[in-house]
């Protein structure tokens, strides 16, 4: 009987303990961010400059420069890693080792989807001086995942050079640890939004070799949304992108410019252009450009 007794009450507190962790509209981001299952990593759920988001439950959580952010969705995320985490999973990973300086604010979310499946790194955005996760990379993540694919958002360095860097790194470490992480490396896609895309573009047409890492393969697509990149360099991957008419950040004309200049050199592209939309509409739920993230799926496979 006291075995019996023994048993219930764990299984009460586990239960209780489950049911601890269940996130709302109403909790506060600081109860997310301190959330015991996150451990350290809690700090880089939401940016860890506090001056670019504001309010203080997930219902009122908003970024600058963003738009359409939906607090269900935000739920759903926390929610997600909570419950993968308190089964024990792994859901962070620091990309720098624990001694180096760099691995404080930087590291990579996992979002898991078939083993062996290929996978993607997405970018938020948020001008190279904070790393706008919860809406610009952290939902595209999770719907690659449901998916099958297996995608990871990275938590980056502000500053162009550092964040370039960081996605080397990432890239390395995603190579270096495939087996680990149960991913395929074959064509796998850099995904990004806003500066997250200008990373993506970079990184596609440079390389890692040029961010300090050793030559790994290419993106065999980089995914693109609302950036005002001109360049081309003509060793551009086949690039998709996506933006809105109303986009005072990144004009889409410039962005449609260059998916022509990418096609006349011979390489697979593509621009979705959404009228009314204004910049960083993320997956664009309850939007004219909500299911684009299909579209560039396709792009990617094809």
């Amino acid at each position: 009987m006291n075995i019996k007794i023994k048993l219930l009450a764990a299984l009460m507190l586990l239960f209780g303990a489950a049911r601890a962790f269940a996130f709302d509209e109403d909790t506060k981001i600081a109860d997310v961010i301190n959330s015991p299952l996150f451990k350290d990593f809690g700090r880089l759920i939401f940016p860890v400059n506090s001056h670019y988001y504001h309010g203080t439950t997930l219902r009122d959580f908003g970024l600058t420069w963003y738009t359409n952010i939906k607090p269900a969705r935000t739920v759903e995320i926390v929610n997600y890693m909570s419950a993968h985490a308190e089964r024990g999973e792994q859901i962070f990973y620091r990309i720098y080792s624990d001694d180096d300086p760099r691995a404080r604010d930087t590291g990579l979310f996992f979002f898991r989807g078939d083993p062996g499946a290929k996978f993607a790194i997405c970018n938020a955005g948020g001008g190279f001086v904070f790393v706008g996760a919860m809406h610009d990379s952290f939902p595209h993540a999770l719907e690659l995942s449901k998916r099958g694919y297996n995608a990871f958002a990275l938590i980056y360095r502000p500053g162009a050079d550092t964040a370039c860097e960081d996605l080397a790194r990432a890239i390395a470490f995603i190579h270096d640890h495939a087996d680990e992480l149960k991913v395929n490396t074959k064509d796998y896609s850099l995904w990004g939004g806003s500066a997250g895309a200008r990373m993506a573009a970079w990184l596609g047409s440079y390389g890692t070799e040029t961010f300090g890492e050793k030559r790994y393969p290419r993106p065999a697509a980089v995914i693109m949304q609302y950036t005002g990149l001109s360049e081309v360099t003509g060793n551009e991957p086949p690039t998709y992108n996506c933006v809105g008419t109303n986009d005072g950040i990144a004009p889409y004309r410039v962005m449609q410019r260059r998916i022509e200049a990418i096609k006349a050199n011979g390489t697979d592209a593509m621009i979705e252009i959404f009228p009314g939309l204004s910049h960083g509409f993320g997956l664009g739920e309850g939007t004219i450009a909500e299911g684009w993230l299909d579209n560039a799926v396709r792009f990617w496979e094809d």
